[in-house]
């Protein structure tokens, strides 16, 4: 996977729920799957939705938008939903509390429809 394909996945892992429901139903069929680079994109994705930076970002549009996925997450329980997963997985506690500049990216994720 190319950083900016893992840069995507880690996205829409945080902020778009079907996608974080595939990847609990892989956790669930195959747990040792969530040690390897699964487990390091729920990583990412957990730090998606921390606190926003003051610098190091890419651009004030990338900011606009991590805030604006940040806030419509909150309505689909994916924080805790996340937080559960990644319990689930035995992954270690992660201590940051600003996502890291280099996560802020203008991404698009796919349209969220019924």
């Amino acid at each position: 996977m190319t950083p900016r394909e893992r840069l995507q996945t880690a996205y829409e892992l945080a902020f778009y729920p079907p996608r974080l429901h595939m990847a609990w139903r892989q956790v669930q069929k195959n747990p040792s799957d969530s040690t390897g680079e699964l487990g390091e994109l729920l990583d990412q994705a957990w730090l998606l939705h921390q606190a926003l930076p003051e610098y190091g970002y890419a651009s004030q549009r990338a900011l606009n938008r991590l805030a604006l996925y940040q806030a419509k997450a909150r309505a689909f329980g994916m924080v805790t939903f996340l937080a559960n997963i990644r319990k689930y997985c035995s992954r270690p506690e992660i201590t940051a509390r600003i996502v890291p500049g280099n996560l802020v990216r203008d991404i698009g994720l796919p349209p969220l429809s019924r």
